[in-house]
């Protein structure tokens, strides 16, 4: 039998990024400031993390403008929340083992 650990996703294995995904969760739109907040993480953080997800197939960006300001708001794709729901079965497995 496989050890868990190896069930563990990469695109998860950093703490914003896995805090995003949770954020997001399966269907919540949330727009880039109140993740910022949300987070406490500064632009640049939270803009890597969110290209990481979105460059893999985890994450989509809606850009668009409120006003006359630009807006960002982030979602979950089913694929990447089903990955992060494996993500978390795995790290729960490997807390069960001792």
């Amino acid at each position: 039998m496989k050890h868990p650990r190896h069930q563990l996703d990469d695109a998860f294995l950093t703490p914003v990024r896995l805090s995003l995904m949770a954020a997001l969760g399966r269907s919540n739109e949330i727009d880039f400031a109140t993740l910022k907040t949300l987070l406490e993480v500064e632009d640049s953080a939270l803009s890597k993390a969110i290209s990481y997800l979105v460059d893999a197939g985890y994450a989509k960006a809606i850009k668009g403008t409120v006003g006359n300001r630009p807006r960002t708001w982030v979602t979950s794709t089913a694929a990447g929340y089903r990955s992060y729901e494996r993500h978390l079965l795995a790290l729960r497995a490997i807390t069960n083992l001792a």
